[in-house]
């Protein structure tokens, strides 16, 4: 049987009719949008992520740009984030008007490096040509940022701060979600995502009533909300009363339905893909640079993600074995030309030596020990032979 980089059907199988069940309920229900599940999912997935105010989405671009609708940042300010990450990262701050700064990575964990950002926002604020607002640090390939470190930059420049979770949703540093230190969580449910539903959709998890009050009148076209009503009448449905320039960002019923079988089990899911990894760990560490965890740190291993010198032919050999790997991410992103008018205050020589070195290999938690192994003997075997 091939080994799949990705096994859904593994997890559906163990999750079993009870998934069908919900599904078909939804079906059954005609409440296709903002059903009562949305509501349910929201409230579970916030007991999950210590957040006390959860707003699902229609995606995990969505869930980045809703945020910097609600603090008003645009034109003339400045949004801190790696370029070592997915492009929907840098691409929220052009849509909002704003510019993304790209700022270099730590060369272990791949994730935001806090004295690279300290020196990134100071250089701005000398230019004096933007105006800092805000960071987005990413959870890069499942494990948590250095959100202490972070967090205290974020506070001494005055800045908001996005935990860019769409990877990671899940992770812990110290037994603590990113919402910890973050002003917001932002996640993704795209399929492939460790907690994936079965088309698209996101979330923003926070902590301030208002600002989760905003979220919920700019997700469905800027609708008048509860506290927006305060005092006033208005005698006909507030969604048709529109306070703000919004969006159309709500998950489909159907999505939170799916949502909320896959976390019953995601927790047990977070602990196989820690075993998958330490089985990697163990058998490939003395041949290739495998990953590093941030101390204190628990990932959620969106991917295993390996370095070695010659990827392109490792690439090449796994897939003559029925291997399959992948490339994450082969471009940074202020390496892209529409992007590449962007400010990298200081260079990001971390991140250009890490995107000619870094592959990924198959990684879900019903990865089998015999597919591990079939994977852990082609590395070995080519490095052998290729010294």
């Amino acid at each position: 049987m091939p080994i799949p980089f990705i096994d859904l059907q593994a997890q559906r199988a163990r999750l079993g009719q009870p998934l069908e069940d919900a599904i078909l309920k939804v079906v059954r229900s005609g409440a296709y949008v903002m059903g009562p599940e949305i509501g349910q999912f929201e409230q579970a997935l916030g007991e999950f992520g210590q957040a006390p105010f959860v707003l699902s989405c229609g995606s995990g671009t969505e869930a980045l740009q809703l945020p910097l609708m609600a603090w008003n940042i645009g034109p003339g300010d400045a949004v801190f984030c790696p370029s070592f990450t997915f492009a929907a990262t840098a691409e929220v701050m052009p849509l909002v008007g704003a510019s993304p700064v790209f700022v270099d990575v730590l060369p272990d964990t791949y994730n935001l490096d806090p004295a690279k950002l300290d020196a990134a926002i100071e250089a701005v604020k000398a230019d004096g040509k933007l105006t800092p607002k805000a960071i987005i640090a990413v959870d890069l390939f499942g494990q948590p940022a250095d959100y202490p470190a972070i967090s205290a930059v974020a506070k001494k420049h005055g800045l908001k701060l996005i935990a860019d979770s769409a990877q990671g949703f899940g992770c812990t540093l110290n037994g603590q979600h990113p919402i910890h230190w973050a002003d917001v969580t932002t996640t993704s449910f795209f399929p492939a995502k460790p907690l994936g539903c079965y088309g698209d959709g996101g979330a923003v998890l926070c902590k301030d009533e208002r600002l989760h009050d905003i979220l919920v009148s700019l997700r469905v076209h800027g609708q008048a909300v509860k506290s927006d009503l305060v005092g006033k009448t208005f005698d006909h449905d507030p969604k048709y009363l529109n306070l703000r320039i919004g969006m159309n960002s709500r998950m489909d019923t159907i999505q939170a339905a799916v949502l909320l079988q896959k976390l019953t089990i995601f927790e047990s899911e977070i602990e196989a893909r820690n075993k998958v990894a330490e089985r990697y760990a163990a058998g490939l560490s003395d041949v290739v640079t495998v990953p590093k965890v941030i101390d204190g740190g628990v990932s959620v291993w969106a991917q295993y993600t390996i370095e070695t010198a010659d990827r392109d032919g490792l690439v090449a050999h796994l897939k003559s074995q029925d291997v399959p790997s992948a490339v994450y991410y082969p471009i940074p992103i202020h390496k892209q030309g529409v992007y590449s008018v962007y400010p990298t205050p200081g260079g990001l020589p971390v991140t250009e030596a890490k995107a000619d070195v870094v592959m990924s290999l198959p990684m879900h938690p019903y990865l089998t020990p015999d597919h591990q192994d079939q994977v852990i003997a082609a590395i070995r075997a080519y490095v052998k032979r290729n010294g």
